[in-house]
């Protein structure tokens, strides 16, 4: 006995908060994994350029103005 509690009561205790405790730790794991899933899926490169095809386009567009124009005018100044 100890503290007045048998041992096999304390034993079952414990038996039980370790399968409480490996519980959780399934349940985070899978937590995690379903919010790596997400998130990988939201930030695809590739269908946020399929789904934005024109402001990708625009943009891209943009840039390459821009950046011809500065080009351009190194070598006519």
């Amino acid at each position: 006995m100890s503290n007045g509690i048998p041992l096999e009561e304390l034993e079952q205790r414990a038996a039980a908060q370790r399968a409480r405790i490996h519980q959780s730790v399934g349940e985070l794991k899978e937590l995690k994994t379903s919010v790596t899933e997400n998130v990988k899926e939201k930030l695809d490169p590739q269908r946020l350029a399929r789904e934005h095809f024109w402001t990708t386009v625009g943009v891209a567009s943009l840039f390459a103005l821009v950046i011809g124009h500065g080009l351009a005018g190194v070598f006519v100044d």
